[in-house]
């Protein structure tokens, strides 16, 4: 597992097509084509509701249904429905006409967030939401077909979504929801939550394909086939990318889905199985004065030899079933993942030609600006490597019931929710991916089991609420450690209230007032670990005695807000926020210790709109703004929270069925971040200009062009400030700037057929 050979010829591609690849899709395409049946196609889309469309039932003996409706589409109104001015809906149609550079560029359709990478293209990706850096996804809940996707207790961080197995296309809705006050929501969910749900049938057979800049490839088969009564999906994908990257990423990625399904009636089921394998080498970030300096270019890499593969295999199933009485909700699923990550963010810090003579024996009399020699990375550096072997199982169980408090129509929904994650990871020292010496290794179970109930009632026809309880139960099992010491059990749980108040409509506009409790967990590691996993002593690397982290961290959350369709075709709604977290303290898999953090504040504004006015023409714009401070003062230290993201913009148009055109622009802006907590570091902004150009030549025919970064800017997709040592460098190493460069302009083309 830690002996991957890191092959040192690499290739920078930027060839539009690759012969193979297209081959293989034109031989699908044709093949499949043979075989199809020739009918018109239909569109996956259900009818847009308002509050007027609100269905009770109520039968001879007065049992109600409050509020049902489904919301597919951004373009709905949700005045009426929402418990929150943060919360929402996106359907497909805001995807699919989307320029997307990677599968996590999904989750930017929530507004405000930001999903960006400083890595290779199999690493989980970098989210930033509401003044939050939430690393690889820690304060964030996302679920596919109600799977959670954060997983626990990490190797490389707290609350780890990889969202690299999901595909677009297959993405009937994505409910998001801000905020601590729901009650379904527990683990992550501080700042949010996403639910993206997959269809159980395609309208058509799809075979897709996309080339483009730095030899990008993707090749897609996905359709459904009805099989007794029964509607069988299936999908799979093919992607391939090098990146503008001097060391191409190499990254290929093989991905499928079969999801078989039924609704019979008031109820229904479906089975889900997921399978995904990629690998990739990594272009990770680099000092600032490395390309000052001329010890790499833009585009280059200090350490060629990091990279990593990772597996997901998953199986779902699901029971749902609905009548006059109420609605019962029944899942149990089952993940396997396996990842082996290799990394080097401070390059010749800790082993260098003063700690390994012999293995940097290269290093010696380099001055500063020297090129460096990849060879030298296979036994100099200091990369480190962070496999994650793990079973994650669950169960989810709800029940609604549909009753009246007096004349009031009422329900209230019961949850059980259980996971159990069964972890086997490490931190290891590394040198081009072979391993050479372990800081700690660990055999974890982390168990919960969670309790929650709500009720949503209409009062009146201007007043309705939602009040919540949830409670979370927790087992922290550090089974087997390298440090025996290390070795212990945690338990904690916590009881998280939420509260939620909708007035209106009035001239269709409605106000809310939302407030709650919630929590995130740390990682096993951190709240059972007494001794340093690599001396064992009681003290960490900083000289800072070794405290045990908090198994569990309370936040509390507060909104008002406002959300409006009183101007024909514009839906507009205004939220202002704030949110506290506890004092905590933090694992870092980095380096395989715990490290302090203060109690912090952060609040803002966001204030989203999307204009439709026409039926093939639609504007959005959805702005963010947000202000993070520590709560206490140290002397010596800053109050400024290190890469919070103070103001996001994100805007675009969409057009559709204009004489067989679609596409659109799409824009995206992140500003300034504070990099270190006086303020005084500070990254630049990143701007993005996108766009997609299509042509339906035919209902089963299509052709579409994308262009990335239009404007050809040259702005970080994400900036650190830390210290690190390159050749000629003393040896405490140089605080820098270290960054990880947006890709320059870069063209896609490719067909879509459906039959």
């Amino acid at each position: 597992m830690f002996n991957k050979k890191y092959n040192s010829t690499t290739l920078r591609y930027t060839g539009l097509f690759k012969p193979n690849i297209l081959a293989l899709s034109i031989a699908i395409f044709i093949g499949s084509a043979a075989h199809a049946q020739d009918k018109a196609s239909t569109a996956v889309e259900l009818p847009e509701q308002s509050a007027d469309d609100i269905n009770t039932t109520i039968n001879n003996k007065d049992k109600v249904q409050l509020e049902e409706i489904t919301i597919t589409e951004r373009a709905d109104s949700q005045v009426g429905i929402a418990d929150s001015a943060s919360q929402g809906n996106v359907g497909q149609a805001q995807i699919k006409y989307r320029p997307l550079t990677r599968p996590a560029e999904v989750l930017e359709t929530v507004p405000g967030l930001i999903a960006t990478q400083h890595s290779g293209e199999g690493k989980a990706n970098q989210y930033f939401l509401r003044g939050f850096n939430l690393d690889h996804g820690t304060d964030f809940l996302t679920q596919i077909d109600g799977v959670p996707v954060n997983q626990l207790s990490h190797s490389h961080g707290q609350g780890w979504t990889d969202t690299n197995f999901l595909i677009p296309e297959l993405v009937q809705t994505l409910d998001y929801k801000k905020g601590n006050h729901y009650a379904e929501n527990g683990d992550f969910s501080s700042t949010g939550s996403a639910n993206i749900k997959y269809f159980n049938a395609l309208p058509e057979h799809i075979v897709k394909y996309t080339g483009g800049s730095f030899d990008y490839h993707r090749g897609l088969v996905a359709g459904s086939q009805e099989l007794g009564g029964l509607n069988l999906l299936y999908a799979g994908e093919t992607v391939h990318n090098n990146g503008p990257w001097d060391y191409g990423n190499q990254y290929w990625k093989f991905n499928g889905v079969l999801k078989l399904s039924e609704e019979k009636g008031d109820h229904g089921w479906s089975i889900t199985g997921m399978a995904m394998k990629s690998d990739w080498n990594s272009t990770d970030q680099i000092a600032r004065r490395s390309v000052f300096n001329g010890t790499t270019g833009r585009f280059g890499a200090i350490d060629p030899t990091d990279g990593g593969d990772s597996q997901r295999y998953s199986l779902t199933g699901e029971w749902h079933q609905q009548d006059a009485d109420g609605e019962t909700k029944l899942m149990a699923y089952g993940v396997y993942s396996k990842l082996n990550l290799f990394s080097n963010f401070t390059y010749f810090l800790d082993n260098n030609e003063f700690t390994n003579p012999a293995g940097c024996a290269g290093l010696a009399g380099l001055r500063r600006g020297s090129k460096i020699d990849p060879s030298l990375l296979n036994t100099c550096g200091d990369q480190f490597g962070q496999p994650d072997d793990r079973w994650t199982t669950g169960f989810k169980g709800s029940h609604t019931f549909f009753h009246k408090i007096g004349e009031a129509e009422s329900e209230t929904t019961i949850g059980l929710q259980i996971r159990n994650d069964n972890i086997q990871n490490a931190l290891t020292k590394t040198h081009g991916q072979r391993q050479y010496g372990i800081t700690r290794e660990d055999t974890i179970w982390v168990s919960s089991a969670s309790l929650y109930g709500e009720n949503k009632t209409r009062w009146t026809d201007w007043f309705r609420s939602t009040l919540g309880v949830r409670f979370d139960g927790f087992r922290f099992d550090v089974s087997k450690s390298n440090q025996r010491l290390n070795a212990n059990e945690t338990y904690d749980g916590l009881v998280s209230p939420k509260l939620s108040l909708a007035f209106g409509p009035w001239a269709n506009t409605e106000f809310y007032l939302n407030g709650g409790m919630g929590y995130h967990s740390n990682d096993a590691r951190g709240i059972n670990t007494l001794v340093n996993p690599e001396d064992g002593t009681r003290i960490d690397g900083d000289g800072n005695r070794i405290t045990p982290a908090d198994p569990l961290v309370r936040s509390y959350s507060a909104e008002i807000g406002a959300r409006t369709t009183w101007v024909k075709g514009l839906q507009s709604t205004l939220a202002i926020w704030w949110l506290d977290i506890d004092s905590e303290l933090l694992f870092v898999g980095d380096v395989g210790s715990t490290a302090a953090s203060r109690p912090s504040r952060r609040y803002g504004l966001e204030f989203n709109n999307y204009y439709s006015p026409t039926d093939w023409l639609t504007f959005d714009a959805d702005l963010s703004f947000s202000e993070a401070r520590f709560r206490n003062s140290i002397p010596g230290e800053g109050n400024r929270i290190p890469n919070s993201v103070e103001t996001v913009i994100a805007a675009g148009a969409t057009f559709h069925d204009l004489y067989g055109f679609f596409g659109g622009p799409r824009l995206r802006y992140f500003g300034p971040r504070t990099l270190d907590d006086t303020g005084n570091k500070r990254s630049d902004s990143t701007l993005l200009l996108s766009a997609t150009l299509g042509y339906e030549v035919n209902k089963n025919l299509s052709f579409t062009a994308e262009v990335y970064n239009i404007l050809n800017r040259n702005d970080d997709g994400i900036t650190y400030f830390y210290g690190s040592r390159l050749p000629g460098e003393r040896a405490a190493g140089v605080d820098d700037f270290h960054f990880h460069p947006v890709e320059p302009v870069s063209f896609r083309l490719g067909f879509t057929a459906k039959f």
